[in-house]
């Protein structure tokens, strides 16, 4: 199809060519030690950076045709950074306005990135504040809130394209899945799929440990817990500990090659520890972004003893 016909559309093509369909890589060398396979799905290669980018559109794309919204309306979202930086390249694409409202100590790459698709940026003291403050403005006119944490577009991303992509990679052998929980959109969607094919299959989702201040995964109060969890779809809550999630980031650049970061660090720490009770396991973790979100961090800098 030509890009000149009036039928094509930009953003239909992007999603059933580019976003999506990300590889799943095995670690070798972290993972050495043990018997078990650690695989790890490698989403920062999504065109806006992130696992975030199959929620966003498909965020947008069913708000579309369910009349909620049309090209020229302004989106309003609270987010930690990557659902941010994919609504906006999203928003770019279909014609919306978009303002999104972030923690003030969030990465400064991220910070660009949201800005540089043409969104406003709006900054708070924290995720709860922003939150507080997208539902306040959308009361006030302002706009649409997308609501990624109440949002089931968010869940339907995921039980339609994640957790088929893990199945067939893996040739449906899969024992365990671990992911990180931020909105738990991506581990709601993955655990609905997976589930249906083979109910054995485990759930693990991760959390800081307490005092631990990891980007994109939380441990929410009650009140803002998001509406989108079922806790019956996870078998097993893990605590990430900020220290190993961050030095684990590092050990996957240098010496798998694969730039992501803390919160993948995380998924990739307690993917190692399944892997050491299971020998005979075979796990899929969630790489959710690239390393260079978090440069300006610092968290590169460090060099860990061997």
């Amino acid at each position: 199809m030509s890009n000149t016909s009036p039928d094509f559309q930009a953003a239909d093509f992007l999603l059933d060519h580019y976003v999506g369909k990300t590889p799943l890589v095995r670690l070798q060398r972290l993972a050495n030690h043990t018997k078990a396979t650690v695989l790890a799905k490698l989403e920062g290669n999504n065109p806006a950076g992130s696992v975030k980018d199959r929620p966003a559109y498909n965020m947008i794309m069913q708000a579309e045709k369910r009349g909620q919204i049309k090209p020229g309306d302004t989106l309003i979202e609270a987010t930690s950074g990557n659902t941010g930086i994919a609504l906006a390249m999203v928003a770019a694409m279909r014609g919306y306005k978009m303002k999104l409202i972030m923690p003030s100590g969030s990465s400064q790459e991220r910070k660009d990135a949201m800005r540089a698709y043409g969104a406003e940026l709006i900054e708070s003291e924290n995720m709860e504040e922003a939150r507080d403050l997208a539902l306040q403005m959308e009361k006030d006119g302002k706009g649409l809130v997308l609501n990624q944490f109440g949002n089931p577009d968010n869940v339907e991303a995921h039980y339609l394209t994640t957790g088929p992509e893990i199945w067939q990679q893996t040739g449906g052998k899969i024992t365990h899945f671990v992911s990180a929980m931020g909105t738990t959109g991506t581990i709601m969607g993955i655990s609905k799929y997976l589930k249906e094919q083979n109910p054995n299959i485990q759930i693990v989702g991760l959390q800081p440990s307490e005092g631990s201040n990891i980007a994109g995964i939380r441990r929410w109060p009650t009140e803002y817990l998001p509406t989108i969890f079922d806790a019956k779809r996870v078998d097993r809550i893990m605590d990430i500990p900020q220290s190993e999630a961050e030095k684990t980031a590092r050990q996957l650049a240098r010496k798998e090659g694969i730039s992501a970061g803390t919160s993948s660090g995380g998924a990739v720490w307690a993917s190692l520890k399944i892997a050491e009770e299971n020998p005979d396991a075979v796990i899929v973790c969630i790489i959710c972004d690239r390393g260079d979100r978090y440069l300006s961090t610092g968290l590169f800098s460090v060099v860990d003893p061997e």
